[in-house]
Order: structure tokens, then C-alpha cells, then sequence
């Protein structure tokens, strides 16, 4: 027997109540249920995916963490014996780890901010300020993160070289070009240029993106009212994009988090150690065969970068 719920109609006033009994749970149940099926069979090559090549290699690289594995214990992983959470205390109270995540905290602080505002004023310029050539532009300010990173640091070495390009340009104006990769603070200021000249196109694209959901009328209304080009900015366009914001501060601060390639490729971490991050920090203990530091330095930083993220969308979530 089918379930029934009921259904109360009064026809005139003063008129009895009558009750109407309908089926309930039927071809609606059924339908649902097959929808159901269907977005699990849909889903299941992607939960096979991500189990077999995520989740089973964390998993068995987070217990390897606990473990004192070497080199010597990679070809025979059970020999290893367990030792808790000595190798996160070994990494956190290692000098060399506290210097690398200085030096990542440093990138962070520098770039991310460089990099939105860069973005910002990109995307306002190619959203209403230039009209000739706007899509060649767009893609101009956007091949930076299509290039191949290894092709752009080899131009950036040449170029910043003590007789590069760069020094050239400033020795005909008569300035003394800095050592740009042989001079700690230079290197680091160097690093930080390659890393927001790749990322201004991401964030302006998205700046792009949330300038041109925003209604016209919004600004017409602001023009009636006599309101300035900078008071529009502040009280309309910045409001309007804070999930834009929020996003871009969050996929650049996870990026400037994990930078690997700009200090890797420019400097190898130098000059003395001045721009080695973690993610770098992590790639040299494992050349040198310490696997341990490694696994457990690569959580700790997996675990920074979470907790950077969560409290960045609470803070910077829209208010509604």
C-alpha cells in the first residue's frame, strides 16, 4: 500500500472540512532515487581517481612521516620503526626550516599584496580606460602565466645579470646597478618580481571577470549623484568585489605559500640561503636523502596553508 498524506479544502464558508487523500512517495521517490544513482555512477571514476592517486599516497606518506625512513629503507618501507612526532619537532627546531619559512612569510607579505593591486588597476585600466586594441592588451598582460617558466627565468637571469639588460638601462641614466642574484636583499627583491610578473594575469582576469558582473546602472545612479571616479571605486567597485577579492587573495597567498620555481630557477635559494622557501627547503632534504624531514617538513607546510585559507574566508567572506 502506498502512503497518503492529506489535503484539507474548504469549499464556502461554514461548509464542513473536507479531506482529500493523495498518493504520496511514488513516481517522485522513484525519480529521485535514480537521480541519485546516476550522480554516484558519475561520480565514482572521479572518487576512484582521487582515492588511488591523492588520498592513498598522503595517507601513506603522512605514515612514513612518523618513521625514521631514509634512502636506505625506500626499497624495504615495513623496516622502518616508528617514532611519532620527533621528525616534526627535528624540522620545526631545525635553523635552516626557520629561516625557509621566514623567508616564505617574507614572499607572501611582498607579493600578495603586489600582485592584487597590480591586478586591480590592470583590470579597471582594460575594463574602462583603454578602448584601442583591449583584447591584445588583455592577452599581453596575461602571457606571463602562460609562459614556460623555465624559458622566462633564463631571460630574467641574462637580464639581471651585473651586465644584463637591466644594469645597462640604468648605467645610461647614470646609475650603479645593483648584483640583482649575488646580493641577498636584491635577490629577494628580484624573486618577488618574477613571482607577481606571473601571477598579475590570473588576478586580472578575475578582477576582469567580477568588474563586468557588476550592473551599469549602479555607476549611473553614483554619476547622477555627482560622486568622483575615486569615490566610485571605494563605495561601489571594491564592496562589489569582495568575493572576487577574497578568492584572489586566497589562490595567490596558497600560491606565494608553495613558490618553488622562481627561487629554484633564479637563485637556487641563495645567496645564503636568502631565498630558500619551504617548498624549496623540502626538495634539498630530499636530494640529500633525509625522507623523513621531508614528509614531515611537506605536512607542516600542508597544514600552514590550510590554516591560512580557512582563516582568510573567514575574515574576508562576504557580509551579508
Amino acid at each position: 500500500m502506498l502512503a497518503t498524506d492529506t489535503m484539507t479544502v474548504v469549499t464556502r464558508p461554514g461548509d464542513a472540512k473536507t479531506r482529500i487523500s493523495r498518493p504520496r512517495g511514488g513516481r517522485s521517490s522513484v525519480g529521485r532515487a535514480a537521480q541519485t544513482r546516476a550522480a554516484w555512477v558519475l561520480l565514482l571514476p572521479f572518487l576512484a581517481v582521487f582515492l588511488l592517486l591523492t588520498a592513498l599516497p598522503v595517507i601513506a606518506s603522512f605514515s612514513m612521516s612518523m618513521t625514521d625512513i631514509s634512502v636506505r629503507e625506500l626499497r624495504d618501507p615495513l623496516s622502518v620503526n616508528f617514532v611519532g612526532l620527533d621528525n616534526f619537532i627535528k624540522v620545526a627546531s631545525n635553523p635552516a626550516f626557520q629561516k625557509a619559512a621566514l623567508t616564505t612569510g617574507l614572499f607572501v607579505i611582498l607579493c600578495v599584496p603586489a600582485t592584487i593591486a597590480m591586478g586591480f588597476v590592470l583590470a579597471l585600466l582594460l575594463n574602462g580606460v583603454i578602448r584601442r586594441l583591449r583584447n591584445q592588451y588583455r592577452a599581453a598582460a596575461y602571457l606571463p602565466v602562460i609562459a614556460n617558466i623555465v624559458a622566462a627565468a633564463v631571460i630574467w637571469q641574462y637580464a639581471f645579470a651585473p651586465s644584463g639588460l637591466v644594469n645597462g638601462g640604468l648605467e645610461s641614466l647614470g646609475i650603479d646597478g645593483p648584483n640583482w642574484l649575488g646580493d641577498p636583499q636584491w635577490a629577494i627583491t628580484t624573486v618577488v618580481m618574477l613571482g607577481v610578473w606571473r601571477n598579475i594575469g590570473t588576478a586580472m582576469i578575475l578582477f576582469l571577470a567580477g568588474l563586468q558582473a557588476i550592473p551599469t546602472d549602479v555607476y549611473e545612479a553614483a554619476d547622477i549623484d555627482g560622486a568622483s571616479t575615486t569615490r566610485k571605486v571605494f563605495s561601489i567597485t571594491l564592496p562589489l568585489l569582495r568575493p572576487t577579492m577574497l578568492l584572489i587573495t586566497v589562490l595567490n597567498t596558497v600560491a606565494f605559500l608553495n613558490i618553488f620555481e622562481e627561487p629554484y630557477l633564479l637563485t637556487a635559494g641563495g645567496p645564503l640561503s636568502s631565498t630558500r622557501s619551504i617548498a624549496l627547503w623540502v626538495y634539498e632534504q630530499f636530494g640529500f636523502g633525509n625522507i623523513a624531514a621531508s614528509m614531515s617538513a611537506s605536512f607542516m607546510l600542508l597544514l600552514l596553508v590550510g590554516i591560512v585559507a580557512t582563516v582568510q574566508f573567514r575574515v574576508l567572506r562576504p557580509k551579508h
